[in-house]
């Protein structure tokens, strides 16, 4: 018995340590990125689908109001956005991937709609953590524009990150949960650069 004690502590110390350490690797090439390209259902389904996406989470950001909720955001005069925030492994894809593919998925030259979402609360914007994603983030605007992919300007605001609220647990994973609800978002391939 006393036998069978010391090789569960030594299975237990095994595997704790063994796990963390592999867990601080994973960690450490997670990053996040916050953005906002109209009703956060279809944005959030299609980044789920994205490859190196470990996670999303919708929300609203950008706004100056506290703890806001679905129906105060809708008002438009909240200031937020609803927004998806995306944590992904950079060992597997790149933020210069996720924001391609993000102008894939939304009209950036929208201003404050997309499609028959209108007002400030669909406006398109990348919340961005640290001054290498705002670089980023300029940067594949600036190559969208001189590569002429869409016929007008873009809208898309760079911004800070500030405070993310979850979104209520009912538009979580809305779009999974409910699969024929209501999406404008898709891939449009002639947006692709």
């Amino acid at each position: 018995m006393k036998n069978k004690i010391s090789n569960y502590k030594f299975f237990l110390i095994f595997f704790m340590f063994f796990s963390s350490e592999n867990f601080a690797k994973n960690s450490s090439n997670l990053e996040n990125i916050i953005l906002a390209g109209g009703c956060f259902w279809g944005v959030e389904d299609l980044f789920q689908k994205f490859d190196g996406v470990v996670e999303t989470e919708v929300g609203y950001s950008g706004g100056l109001s506290e703890n806001p909720t679905y129906q105060t955001v809708s008002t438009g005069l909240t200031g937020h956005a609803e927004s998806v925030k995306i944590t992904f492994d950079n060992s597997k894809t790149s933020l210069e991937k996720i924001l391609k593919f993000f102008f894939a998925i939304h009209d950036p030259t929208q201003l404050n709609q997309q499609q028959n979402d209108v007002g400030t609360q669909y406006r398109s914007a990348i919340f961005y953590f640290n001054d290498k994603q705002k670089q980023k983030a300029e940067t594949v605007i600036k190559q969208a524009e001189e590569l002429k992919i869409y016929k007008s300007k873009i809208q898309t605001k760079i911004s800070p990150a500030t405070k993310f609220y979850k979104a209520e647990n009912y538009h979580q994973n809305y779009l999974k949960n409910n699969p024929d609800g209501y999406t404008c978002h898709y891939v449009r391939t002639e947006w692709k650069f």
